[in-house]
């Protein structure tokens, strides 16, 4: 299945079902990600239940502290 990860057509890795699938799969750190997805800002208690389907748009929002 593919979905649009942050403007590029992206095939998901098997198993991937939901963002919290795609997030631990990709290792990235849940605590420093926001998630915008079809448009609307993805609560992380919500990643777990939302599915992901075809054609899907998410934009992932990584920040890194600095000084």
């Amino acid at each position: 299945m593919f979905i649009i990860l942050n403007g590029k057509i992206t095939k998901l890795p098997n198993g991937c079902i939901t963002i919290n699938d795609l997030v631990k799969r990709k290792k990235w750190n849940q605590g420093s990600l926001i998630v915008e997805y079809n448009n609307q800002l993805a609560k992380k208690d919500a990643w777990p239940s939302i599915i992901l389907k075809e054609n899907d748009r998410l934009e992932i929002l990584k920040f890194v502290g600095g000084g």
